[in-house]
């Protein structure tokens, strides 16, 4: 190896061994691969960089990070606006109703492969653009560029395009990214039935995969392991050795084989998982807390400490099974477990579809009051920081006006000054 990338490997390899972000994770690949498969002229992934580094600290620094899945750009700077210190990409929502392919689907990994780095993406860009308008008009106290956390789902495909994901969701801006251990043509939704697992040492592979592109992009991305193991039944194949306790020697008429599923296999599996992933998370069925506390003695008593996630999901009937003092120290207590990050998933879609049903069908009984009940509804808002009733301020038309003024400072084009909004909506954002 040439003296400056044996250098530069000695530099990496004494970095995992001695910084305690790296405590505890292993990699099953050399200082001297990452180093050969950088390029030769070193890229800054900034937002990625400095993303994943807020959302390890807050995980580390607070008893938990609450958050819940954005849909659109606007939802994530609203989220941001209103106090949430990270946002949650969900593939669901992406197959769903945001995806490059324009379609309306179930969460089987139909869509594009690009699709979720795309949305971080524009998430990205509405926050940089909010960022933008404070910073112009010389407001400075929100931390606009929370870090998301972004679904890959199961890859979509083999180590390599587990590698490749990674790549685009760093690129992207990604500050963690989180995989499962489905089989990816038969990738569904946890609260789906006919889940397929694969085998354990093959998803270990996936992490790997994932870890080794976020080294070679220098991100310390937060990597999140998720098993499907509590409901998912069938599995690809009973070559791995720890799957074998697992496995009932029944096949199903595809070929696959069928497992006993429950706790004891997800716990299996997020033992497995842990020294390669940053967080681990059971996908579950039902709120249920002996289960998550189950679950998070049997991994803290190998890994103490191993920082948890949980899907505090739409998909559960939460007041049938919890009444109202448990739905609100749940978070609280999951947190005492372990539980760092705790997300709704579909909190986007929820809310924009009953948003607008309600609109739409005030709209439908009596026009105009309905609409004028909600805009009074956000003028009552703007006392605790909403400022999106002057929505063109909000996507930036003056900060456009700066840029005129800036090239042509006795320009009579500028897009606020006369406009309706400066006549009629003429207090200052909160």
């Amino acid at each position: 190896m040439r003296p400056d990338l044996q250098k530069e490997t000695d530099v990496l390899a004494r970095r995992w061994s001695q910084e305690p972000r790296w405590r505890g994770i292993r990699r099953d690949y050399q200082a001297g691969d990452v180093v050969r498969l950088r390029p030769s002229v070193a890229v800054e992934y900034t937002l990625a960089r400095r993303g994943a580094e807020r959302l390890w600290a807050l995980l580390q620094g607070q008893p938990y990070v609450a958050t819940f899945g954005a849909l659109t750009g606007s939802q994530a700077v609203q989220m941001v606006k209103a106090g949430l210190e990270a946002i949650y990409l969900s593939g669901w929502q992406v197959a769903a109703d945001a995806n490059l392919a324009g379609a309306t689907y179930p969460d089987q990994s139909l869509y594009p492969v690009n699709s979720v780095p795309a949305v971080v993406r524009r998430f990205n860009n509405a926050l940089l653009r909010a960022d933008q308008i404070d910073w112009a008009e010389d407001r400075n106290g929100t931390h606009w560029l929370a870090p998301i956390l972004a679904d890959a789902e199961a890859g979509f495909g083999g180590p390599l395009n587990a590698f490749e994901l990674m790549r685009e969701m760093i690129g992207a801006g990604a500050a963690g990214v989180h995989y499962e251990d489905q089989l990816s043509s038969e990738k569904k939704c946890g609260h789906l039935g006919g889940k397929v697992l694969v085998p354990t040492q093959q998803f270990v592979r996936t992490l790997n995969a994932a870890r080794l592109a976020a080294d070679v992009c220098g991100v310390p991305t937060v990597l999140v392991a998720r098993t499907d193991a509590l409901s998912a039944a069938l599995l690809t194949s009973d070559v791995d050795e720890y799957d074998r306790d697992f496995v009932t020697g029944e096949r199903t008429a595809e070929g696959f084989y069928r497992v006993r599923d429950g706790i004891d296999a997800a716990i299996s599996r997020g033992l497995a998982y842990a020294p390669y992933a940053d967080l681990v998370w059971f996908e579950t069925s039902t709120p249920d807390l002996g289960e998550a506390k189950e679950f998070a003695e049997a991994i803290h008593d190998r890994f103490p400490g191993k920082p948890l996630a949980y899907n505090c999901s739409p998909s559960f009937n939460w007041r049938k099974h919890l009444d109202d003092d448990q739905i609100a120290s749940f978070q609280d207590t999951l947190g005492d477990w372990g539980y760092r990050f705790l997300f709704i998933t579909l909190a986007g879609f929820h809310v924009l579809n009953a948003s607008m049903f309600d609109l739409a069908r005030g709209y439908a009984e009596e026009q105009m009051p309905a609409y004028v009940r909600l805009q009074q509804h956000e003028f009552e808002l703007e006392e605790f920081g909403y400022t999106a009733t002057r929505h063109q301020h909000e996507v930036g038309a003056g900060y456009f006006d700066l840029v005129t003024q800036a090239v042509a400072p006795d320009s009579e084009t500028l897009a606020l000054k006369g406009s309706t909004e400066e006549a009629q909506f003429t207090k200052e954002p909160a």
